[in-house]
């Protein structure tokens, strides 16, 4: 009897599985490619089997759709894990913006997450970031997200995906991250204009002066001297996007589950 009631319960183990290893693939910090594969399997896996005895997890039949529920279970997890970094994505906007003005936008480093290119003072406040999120224990909210997922989108249920409302939220979650990162990167960037300003008034005063030796290291040095002194601002605009991000992800996993 026990075996047959573990066999029952296999597929749907395998929908809990497939949704907490997708919320992996994307969600920050947990989606890092310096993170051993197998340590994402064996964690997602185990919390899985967690979740699996803690939650009202009904028996679930493989059928026809049984496939369709899988597809429907990674998109849940991809897609809420995406705009979480989406959102978190404004500090390597900010920093972009800033490195542009600062002169830096030629040196880029590699980021750890997507091994794709990012700016060098966007790396540096997104590990600021990072190291404020593990600090909070923000980390331990996102897996809450993962866990009270199962009470705003049912296992069985279809994700409306085409009602209008999706787009508009993805629209405003872009918006937002694109006012957070202007946000941060004001307080530099607008150091940084007045700097070219002053030294177009040298440039026409003082002609003999090359502003164009003398403007980039007046201006790296002010930079530097902004993001010092702009530091609590920062960590007080990282704490406001942490909680967007949470936002965020509740309310397109109420949009998802039809709330």
């Amino acid at each position: 009897m026990l075996e047959t009631i573990n066999l029952a319960s296999i597929p749907a183990f395998l929908l809990v599985l497939v949704r907490v290893t997708a919320f992996f693939v994307t969600l920050p910090l947990f989606s890092y490619r310096n993170v051993p594969a197998q340590h994402k399997l064996g964690f997602g896996f185990f919390l899985a089997l967690l979740m699996f005895f803690t939650i009202d997890v009904p028996i679930v039949l493989p059928n026809g759709t049984y496939i369709l529920l899988l597809l429907k279970e990674a998109l849940v997890g991809l897609m809420i894990g995406l705009i979480a970094y989406i959102i978190l994505a404004a500090i390597q906007i900010a920093g972009g913006f800033i490195d542009f003005q600062m002169g830096f936008a030629i040196a880029n480093v590699i980021d750890p997450q997507t091994g794709a290119q990012s700016p060098l003072i966007g790396q540096y406040l997104y590990t600021f970031a990072l190291l404020f999120l593990l600090a909070v224990n923000g980390h331990h909210l996102m897996l809450d997200g993962v866990f009270y997922s199962y009470e705003l989108i049912p296992m069985q249920a279809w994700l409306p995906l085409s009602d209008g409302n999706f787009a508009d939220f993805v629209i405003q979650a872009f918006n937002q991250m694109f006012i957070i990162a202007f946000l941060m990167a004001v307080p530099v960037v607008g150091c940084l204009f007045l700097v070219d300003v002053a030294l177009g008034i040298v440039a026409r005063t003082v002609p003999q002066l090359n502003v164009f030796v003398v403007g980039l290291p007046l201006k790296i040095l002010v930079a530097f001297i902004v993001l010092f002194l702009s530091i609590g601002i920062f960590m007080m605009l990282i704490e406001n996007l942490f909680e967007t991000m949470l936002a965020t992800m509740r309310g397109l996993m109420q949009l998802f589950g039809g709330a």
